[in-house]
């Protein structure tokens, strides 16, 4: 029987997510052998984010981060998901890509967000406030000016590299960001996190808003999503615990901690049992069958051109394995 997933193209999002017993240095090269491996599978994009003083999370340097895995990979594109633009000048952000564009012709991604530091500290370190974001549309315009030479804030300023050539730009959809996506004529990234019928409405405002540009010709939708496949149902919950558990202990003690292995029989207090249950929801997670079914059907129900996967997990192996079944899914082909 032919998957549901079958023909849709497939990538990955990596956050550097520590693990315990792992230097950060060591969590780092991972991220740069695992798009290796999922290059080896056929993944699409390898896409890498920016968090600024998180513990537990070691990918702070986007764009550094990307050129090592473009340097280290062959075909597949790498990108950010995102680059937070509130927290550079969008000349620097159009210098960088203009260099691992140069670098790397063809196979640079421009993911961008517009989330500030979580933390007044964070903030005041990164030299922004929280209104930062308010300019998010601005700053996106300023920055694909710079890529054009159409820019106007700035006169007689211009990206070197960067000026003239195309580096393909995305918008992560975080409140207003997918009216901002249709009338820039962008792509969208959009996750389901506030549930699937808001979902359903951001895309209907997205495409029936969307303005064609040189940029992008038509809607493109780029739909993030955790999912978990193993042999059996409970196998593949078990993967999703650790990110789950690291998430109630950070709700409730301020500290995101480094994955570690979990046992489903852990004692929690209330608070953290119910942390750690709302980390699971909305989560696609089961065998072969269960994932093709649900993963499958969200992406005939919005639409989507592609799946941006963002899974999490504390074996590596485990985590691998996970990513082949769902290439299975999917009809990639392996390269050879």
């Amino acid at each position: 029987m032919t998957s549901s997933l079958s023909g849709v193209p497939l990538s990955v999002l990596d956050r550097s997510r520590t693990r315990v017993g792992e230097t950060e240095a060591e969590t780092l090269r991972g991220t740069v052998r695992l798009a290796q491996q999922v290059e080896e599978l056929g993944y699409h994009r390898f896409w890498v984010s920016e968090h600024h003083s998180v513990p537990g999370v070691v990918g702070s340097a986007p764009t550094v981060l990307a050129a090592a895995v473009a340097a280290a990979t062959e075909r597949i594109r790498v990108g950010t998901g995102g680059v937070m633009l509130p927290n550079h000048q969008p000349l620097v952000v159009a210098e960088q890509f203009g260099v691992l564009e140069s670098l790397y012709p063809g196979r640079i991604d421009m993911g961008l967000g517009r989330s500030v530091g979580f933390t007044g500290g964070i903030r005041r370190a990164l030299g922004v406030e929280k209104d930062a974001a308010e300019d998010f549309t601005d700053q996106v315009r300023e920055l694909l000016g710079y890529f054009t030479g159409t820019q106007r804030n700035h006169p007689q300023v211009h990206a070197r590299p960067g000026e003239g050539l195309r580096v393909p730009a995305y918008v992560l959809a975080i409140g207003e960001g997918a009216q901002l996506a249709a009338s820039l004529g962008l792509p969208l990234v959009i996750a389901g996190a506030r549930g699937e019928a808001a979902l359903l409405d951001s895309l209907q405002r997205y495409r029936s808003g969307f303005t064609p540009s040189d940029w992008a010709e038509r809607p493109y939708v780029v739909l993030a999503a955790t999912a978990a496949v193993a042999e059996t149902t409970e196998a593949a919950r078990r993967l999703l615990l650790p990110e789950a558990w690291s998430s109630a202990y950070s709700r409730t003690r301020g500290v995101f901690p480094p994955l570690e292995p979990v046992d489903p029989q852990r004692e929690m207090t209330d608070k953290e049992r119910g942390f750690f249950e709302q980390a699971l929801q909305g989560q696609l997670y089961g065998t072969p069958d269960e994932v093709d079914a649900a993963l499958g059907g969200l992406v005939e129900r919005t639409g989507a051109d592609e799946v941006l996967i963002t899974t999490n997990t504390y074996d590596r192996a485990e985590l691998l394995e996970n990513y082949r079944l769902l290439a299975e899914l999917a009809g990639l082909r392996v390269s050879r």
